[in-house]
């Protein structure tokens, strides 16, 4: 940037100006036609800081492989939270070898005639391996009951097993993380008329989907529950704002990288 132009700008660092000034602060300085020097720096910390993050989850993946261990990492929250693209941003840069993303679709016949926990077995990590569950066995917690998947029965036995369950996995040397990404109704309202309007992103909109919003306050209800119930001390709820999303996607990260001990061993 030119002289008279930091002298236009008080408020903006040396520091400030040298980011604004690399490859990816010009990337944002000017991808839009009306110049905003407070977004463009913003989104541009954004990136860097994530670049560091995902060089630390490649870091964090070697020590994974090298050692056996298992993760699961589960991603539950309303429709539209930005599960998906928090999962984007984990798995950008690590072995696809040694990761899976797990979205199950609904339950077949043969499924529904299982152990409700059955399939969720099936999925998690063999030694050296890290899962990532967007949507998991959580959904009997929340999205059946509300829109009446599951009998009443069938939500009294899930609640009845899966503390247990989540114990299993615990003691079976998996580390098991759970985020709950948190919006406000005014926030998912806004996503879902982008999603509407985009002829690129208009297919995420199912009829479940469509009834989120004349649904909120039973989804309420059965979130409350499900945080009173299975919030317990060796798996607890790890609760994101995620009105933004960028502030999401990086707590997530950062929180994986602290809870996770790579580090004992390279």
């Amino acid at each position: 940037m030119s002289t008279a132009q930091k002298t236009e700008l008080p408020n903006v660092s040396e520091e400030d100006l040298k980011i604004l000034n690399s490859p990816i602060g010009l990337k944002y300085l000017f991808m839009d036609k009306k110049v905003d020097i407070a977004k463009a720096l913003r989104m541009t910390k954004y990136e860097i800081e994530l670049k560091e993050f995902q060089a630390e989850l490649v870091q964090l993946q070697n020590w994974v492989i090298t050692n056996g261990k298992k993760i699961v990492i589960l991603f539950e929250g309303r429709d539209a939270a930005g599960k998906g693209g928090a999962i984007r941003r984990f798995t950008a840069h690590i072995n696809p070898r040694h990761f899976r993303i797990v979205a199950l679709p609904k339950p077949t016949d043969e499924e529904e005639g299982q152990w409700y926990f059955q399939r969720y077995v099936n999925q998690l990590p063999k030694p050296g391996e890290i899962v990532f569950f967007d949507r998991s066995w959580y959904n009997r917690a929340v999205v059946e009951p509300v829109n009446g998947f599951c009998t009443q029965k069938q939500y009294e036995i899930f609640m009845g097993q899966v503390n247990e369950f989540e114990r299993m996995i615990v003691e079976s040397n998996t580390y098991l993380i759970k985020f709950y990404f948190s919006i406000t109704k005014e926030e998912q309202e806004r996503r879902f008329r982008d999603i509407k309007s985009s002829p690129l992103k208009k297919w995420k909109m199912t009829r479940v989907d469509e009834r989120a919003q004349e649904l909120w306050d039973e989804y309420t209800k059965y979130k409350v529950k499900m945080f009173e119930h299975t919030n317990t001390k060796n798996s607890k709820w790890i609760i994101i704002e995620a009105d933004k999303k960028t502030k999401a996607r990086i707590e997530t990260i950062q929180h994986v990288l602290d809870y996770i001990p790579y580090q004992e061993k390279v």
